[in-house]
This record gives structure tokens, sequence and C-alpha cells, in this order.
């Protein structure tokens, strides 16, 4: 029985130890925090946080061209730029019409109305630079059509991704009055 009663004593002594080398364990990160925000000064915090450039890196680095299975080897392409007041489409072929990359609003994520959003055009146009960029392709006439927010922003997508820009032809249809044109708007 006083063997018993020892075991239970030293266990009892060991429990009431762990709690707090547990709790010891804990003080020395409070600590370092505490210390971290008010004793160290802010240069030293500051460094470790990272900058704008170097995450923007990070992001742009996890998203590198990588030449596609089927790559068909195009250097040269068309792309076409569809802009309406609901959305943006970038479509990109070769020189004779076919398509090798295409990208839409709704595809790169976006619904209702931010898909009409300027935003919406540069990130499509990335999307379908980047297909097209896997087949090989580095320089691009650009075609733009449709009176949509997302014209500019899609070209200036383009040329930021690194595609090299030759042309930029606005194939916008005119009507020599044909169909009668929707109701005007009261705002």
């Amino acid at each position: 029985m006083a063997e018993e009663t020892k075991k239970s004593a030293s266990n009892k002594e060991a429990k009431s130890l762990a709690v707090p080398e547990s709790a010891t364990e804990l003080k020395p990160k409070k600590e370092s925090l505490a210390s971290g925000a008010a004793g160290a000064p802010l240069g030293a915090v500051a460094a470790a946080a990272p900058t704008a450039a170097e995450l923007l890196a990070d992001e742009n680095a996890g998203k590198k061209i990588v030449k596609a299975k089927g790559a068909k080897n195009i250097s040269v392409g068309i792309a076409h730029i569809l802009s309406t007041f609901n959305n943006t489409n970038v479509s990109i072929t070769d020189m004779q019409g076919n398509v090798i990359g295409w990208s839409s609003a709704g595809r790169v994520g976006f619904k209702g109305s931010r898909k009409s959003t300027a935003f919406a055009a540069q990130q499509v146009a990335q999307d379908a630079a980047r297909q097209a960029m896997s087949h090989g392709l580095r320089e691009v006439e650009i075609r733009v059509s449709g009176p949509g927010s997302g014209r500019e922003s899609a070209i200036r997508a383009l040329q930021a991704i690194g595609l090299e820009i030759s042309t930029i032809k606005d194939v916008t249809p005119v009507p020599h009055n044909g169909c009668r044109p929707r109701k005007k708007r009261r705002v």
C-alpha cells in the first residue's frame, strides 16, 4: 500500500511538473512577441516583412510559361479582343485563324456585373496569352472590337505579359443605318 501511494504521489509530481514546463515553453513565445512589438526597433520588424515587389515576384514565379504538350511552335499570331458592355473575350489565333488560346471573364472566375470591369479584361488577356505563349507565341497583331471598358486594359495586359505587339487595329463593325438600335437609357 505504501508503495502504491508513493507511485501515485510521484505521478502527481510528474504531472504537476509537466504543466509548468509547458507554461514556460509558452512564455518565451509571448515574451518574444511582446519584445518584438515594443522593445525592438521598427527597422527590425519591417525588415522581416516582405515588400510588394517580392510578393509580386513570388506570384509571377508560380505562373511561369511552360511549353504545352502538343505545342505548335507558332511565333506570330492575332489577338482578337471582343469587349462588350457586359463581358470581354480574348481569342488568340495563328495567322490562318486557327485558335491557339482563348479566355473570357466567366472562364477566369468573374460573375455578373464584375465581368464588365477593366480588371476582368486584364485577367482574361493574361490567361489567353499564357495559353498562346505555351505554344511558342512571341508576337501578336491586335484586333479590337466592341465598345466595352476592357479594350485598353486587355491591350496593356498583353504587352505586360511579354508579347511583342506589331499592330493594333480597331475592327468594330459600324452600321450604314442597318438595324434599329436599342432604346436610349433613362437614368
